[in-house]
C-alpha cells in the first residue's frame, strides 16, 4: 500500500462524508528526499482509528496517539489550526497544480470541491499528493515534467505546511511499520478463520412416544418422562481459503455432545422421547471428538453460474441452495429440527459426496434462479457392490427460485431419491419412524426404496422486518421389489420478527405438521393413523456482535401422528458465540 493512498484515508472522513482518493502511485517528492515503504496488508483498527483522529487534530480537538501521548503538540502555532480558504493564494495554487496535474483524482462526483474551505491537514494532504505526482512525472522522464514555476509553488506550499505534512508522513510510516509487521505475522494470506461455539441447557417433558403403526387407536402409552436436563455443547472451526478472490475452500472441524432426544424403542435400549420429532437443530451426540464436518470448493464458471464440490458430509441445505426459510441456521434459527426449513431438502442421500450449482438468469435481473445438485450418501468412497458415487443411495435435485418483486419469494423443488434396502430414511430423521421408512426395508429383507419429492415454499415480507412464509411438501415412495406406494407429506407455516427489542434480534413462531405417511398400498397398517401439530416459538437476543442467547421451546402434540401419545414439551437456552 502507497503512502499517497493512505494520505487519501486519512482524508475520507473529514470531507463531508464523501471518500477522496488520490491517484500517485509513489511516494515522497522528491524535492524532499524518503524512503519508499510499500505493503499489501490491510490496515488493522487501530490504524484506522488514528487516521479518524488527524480529521479531529486538524480542528484543534486534543487526540491521543497509541502511545497515550497528546498529538496536537505537533502543530507549532494557532494560526495552523484555521482552515484554509478558497480565497487563499494557497488554495488557488494547489486547485490549479490539481487541474495541471490530476494530482487529486476527486470526489466521487468527480469535482474537486474547490468553492469550500479545508482544514490545513486536508490541504496538506493535497499538497503531499501534488508532490508524488511530480515526482512520479520527474522519475518517468516523461515530456509531461514539471514547470519551473509549477516546483517553485510546490515548494513553497511545501515551506508554509511543513508541519502539518510531518505529521502526515510521520504517522503514515507508523502505520506501515505496523502493517508490515501484520503482514509477517498473519496466520495466511489465503485463509481466514471462522468460528461458532454453541452451549446448550436443554430438558424434555412428558412420556416416551411409541407409533401403533396402525389405524385402529390402540392405548399404547409409553415409558414416564425419563429425561434429566442436559448441559451440551458444539464447537465448529471454519478454514476458508480463497485463491483467486472469487473462489473459496471450506475446511470445517466439529466437535459436540448434544445428544439426540429420540431413543428408537427396540429391545435393550432405553427409551427416551421415542420420536424424532423432539430433535433439537443442533444436536448430533458424539463426544466431542473432532472430525471434518465439510470439506467444498466453490467457484464461478462465468458471471452466471456458481459450483459446488463436496467431499465429504454434503448436505443439501447447506449447499448452493436456496430453501427460503430465515430460520435455517442450526446456530441462530429455529431451535427445531422440523422448524429449520421445509422436511424435503432432507430427502435423499445426504452426508456424502456431491456437486450443487446455482445459475442465475441475466435476462430476467435475478426473478429466476434455478439451482441442481447430485449428492451421495457416506459410502461414496468405498468401492464395494451397493456402494460407490453412483451405487449407493443417491439423489439428484433441482430447485427454482421465482422472485416477482423484493417482497415475494417462491421455491419449487423436485428430486429423485435412490435408497438401498439397508439405508431407507426418507425423512431425513424428521417426521414420524413410519415417514422415514414405511416399507419397513433393511438389510435383511432387501427392500430397496426410489423417491419422488415435490415442494414448494413461499415467503413474503410484511415490512422490512416481518415476513410470513411457508411450505408444503410431498414424497411419493416406491418399494422395488413389490412395486408398491406409500405417500408422505408435511408443511408448515410461521412468522419471522427482526430487531425487536434490539437490532439483530430474531423471533421466530412456526406451526406445521412433521412428515406423516398418508397412504402406504404395502401395508395399511404402516399409515400413520393421527396427525401430529408442531407449535414452536423462539428470540434470538444478541448480547453483543459476538454472542446471542436463544430462550426457546416446541410442543408436539399427538407425536408419532398417533393420539395415544402424551404431548411431549421441548425447551432449551441456546448460547451462540461467533468469532
Amino acid at each position: 500500500m502507497h503512502k499517497t493512498l493512505l494520505n487519501s484515508l486519512f482524508i475520507a472522513p473529514t470531507l463531508l462524508g464523501a471518500a477522496v482518493f488520490f491517484s500517485a502511485p509513489v511516494t515522497a517528492s522528491q524535492l524532499q528526499s524518503s524512503t519508499e515503504v510499500t505493503t499489501e496488508a490491510a490496515v488493522d483498527t487501530t490504524s484506522l482509528a488514528q487516521l479518524q483522529q488527524y480529521s479531529n487534530e486538524g480542528q484543534g480537538v486534543p487526540t491521543e496517539n497509541a502511545a497515550g501521548a497528546d498529538t496536537v503538540d505537533q502543530v507549532t502555532s494557532v494560526s495552523q489550526l484555521s482552515d484554509v480558504q478558497p480565497t487563499d493564494w494557497a488554495f488557488q495554487a494547489l486547485q490549479s497544480l490539481v487541474e495541471r496535474y490530476g494530482c487529486i483524482a476527486g470526489y466521487p462526483d468527480g469535482t474537486y470541491k474547490g468553492n469550500r474551505a479545508m482544514t490545513r491537514y486536508e490541504f496538506a494532504a493535497g499538497v503531499n499528493a501534488c508532490l508524488d505526482r511530480v515526482n512520479e512525472l520527474i522519475a518517468a522522464g516523461t515530456t509531461g515534467l514539471a514547470s519551473k514555476e509549477d516546483l517553485a509553488t510546490l515548494q513553497k506550499l511545501q515551506e508554509e505546511f511543513a508541519a502539518e505534512l510531518a505529521t502526515i508522513r510521520g504517522q503514515v510510516d507508523g502505520l506501515e511499520a505496523r502493517t508490515t509487521e501484520l503482514e509477517k505475522n498473519q496466520f495466511s494470506t489465503t485463509t481466514k478463520l471462522a468460528g461458532e461455539v454453541i452451549f446448550a441447557v436443554a430438558d424434555t417433558f412428558g412420556d416416551a412416544a411409541v407409533s401403533s403403526g396402525s389405524k385402529n387407536p390402540r392405548a399404547i402409552r409409553g415409558d414416564e418422562d425419563n429425561t434429566e436436563t442436559i448441559f451440551g455443547d458444539r464447537v465448529r472451526l471454519n478454514f476458508e481459503t480463497s485463491f483467486t478472490g472469487k473462489d473459496k475452500l471450506r475446511t470445517r472441524l466439529e466437535a459436540l455432545n448434544i445428544p439426540n432426544f429420540n431413543r428408537s424403542v427396540v429391545a435393550g435400549e432405553e427409551t427416551l422421547t421415542g420420536t424424532n420429532m423432539t430433535r433439537l437443530s443442533f444436536d448430533g451426540g458424539g463426544s466431542n471428538n473432532i472430525a471434518i464436518d465439510e470439506l467444498w470448493y466453490r467457484f464461478p464458471l462465468g458471471n452466471q453460474l456458481t459450483v459446488q464440490v463436496d467431499a465429504v458430509k454434503l448436505e443439501v441445505y447447506d449447499a448452493l441452495v436456496d430453501t427460503l426459510s430465515p430460520f435455517a441456521s442450526s446456530g441462530s434459527g429455529a431451535i427445531s429440527r422440523f422448524g429449520r426449513f421445509n422436511p424435503i431438502f432432507r430427502a435423499g442421500a445426504t452426508a456424502g459426496a456431491g456437486v450443487t450449482a446455482r445459475y442465475k438468469f441475466s435476462e430476467f435481473k435475478d426473478t429466476f434462479t434455478l439451482e441442481l445438485g447430485y449428492v451421495s450418501d457416506t459410502n461414496s468412497n468405498i468401492p464395494t457392490e451397493k456402494n460407490g458415487l453412483f451405487n449407493g443411495a443417491t439423489a439428484a435435485f433441482a430447485n427454482l427460485i421465482f422472485k416477482p418483486n423484493n417482497n415475494l419469494s417462491l421455491g419449487f423443488t423436485y428430486s429423485r431419491g435412490y435408497f438401498p434396502s439397508d439405508s431407507v430414511n426418507l425423512t431425513g430423521s424428521t417426521g414420524s419412524r413410519l415417514a422415514a421408512n414405511p416399507f419397513n426395508s433393511s438389510a435383511a429383507n432387501r427392500r430397496s426404496v426410489t423417491e419422488d419429492v415435490g415442494a414448494v415454499q413461499i415467503q413474503y415480507k410484511l415490512s422490512p422486518t416481518l415476513t410470513l412464509g411457508g411450505w408444503f411438501g410431498a414424497i411419493f415412495a416406491n418399494e422395488q421389489n413389490s412395486n408398491k406406494d406409500a405417500t408422505i407429506l408435511n408443511g408448515a407455516v410461521y412468522l419471522s420478527l427482526k430487531d425487536l427489542f434490539k437490532e439483530g434480534s430474531l423471533t421466530g413462531l412456526l406451526v406445521g405438521i412433521p412428515p406423516k405417511v398418508v397412504d402406504n398400498s404395502f401395508d395399511s397398517n404402516r399409515e400413520d393413523p393421527d396427525t401430529s401439530i408442531h407449535v414452536e416459538a423462539f428470540h434470538r437476543f444478541p448480547v453483543s456482535d459476538n454472542i446471542a442467547i436463544t430462550p426457546g421451546f416446541f410442543v408436539i402434540f399427538n407425536p408419532e401422528h398417533n393420539s395415544d401419545n402424551a404431548t411431549q414439551f421441548v425447551g432449551t437456552i441456546r448460547t451462540t458465540f461467533t468469532f
